[in-house]
């Protein structure tokens, strides 16, 4: 499917793993990027699912604006998935995270929790326009919002992980 993604982003405090078993379903997922078909696309594969029921969708993505990107995403088979895992880029590395979606007041966040990190996690909402409102959970503690920071971008983390940020003065997350 061709479209539009819009999105917001924001780096989260760990949620309390109570608070995500009781509120949100959870998910693993393997990314792996692929060699750039050309400078400005952004290529992946994708595995989702859980105990053994997965997913395959093979994604491109054109960034246009800090909030909107083109993308083309389809779902493949097994064996389309396994075919290009061939192509994998071997300059990043395959991006592994738990993913717990979250519905709250009529929206749906997703929360990606990653191996890397254990006092953050990063979560994100998409949008059906550039202005819409969001309204944040507020069991869900933000240090910033990183939408137009590259570094949170999965397709950054698989080439270089930034350090947990200190939120307080002289006091870690």
């Amino acid at each position: 499917m061709k479209g539009f993604e819009i999105e917001r982003k924001y780096l989260i405090r760990m949620p309390d793993p109570a608070f995500l078993a009781a509120n949100a379903s959870p998910s693993e997922i393997e990314q792996t990027y692929l060699l750039r078909p050309s400078p400005e696309i952004n290529a992946r594969v994708r595995k989702r699912g859980r105990a053994g029921a997965w997913t395959y969708t093979h994604t491109q993505k054109i960034r246009i604006s800090e909030l909107r990107r083109i993308e083309d995403e389809r779902e493949i088979g097994e064996e389309e998935y396994l075919e290009l895992l061939k192509q994998a880029d071997p300059a990043r590395n395959v991006i592994r995270k738990t993913r717990w979606v979250l519905p709250w007041q009529g929206q749906l966040f997703e929360i990606d929790v990653y191996p890397f990190w254990q006092r953050q996690a990063v979560m994100e909402i998409e949008l059906e326009d550039e202005a819409q409102a969001v309204e944040l959970p507020p069991q869900i503690r933000i240090l910033r919002e990183v939408t137009d920071d590259w570094r949170y971008l999965n397709s950054s983390l698989s080439q270089q992980i930034p350090p947990e940020e200190e939120i307080e003065k002289g006091c870690m997350l």
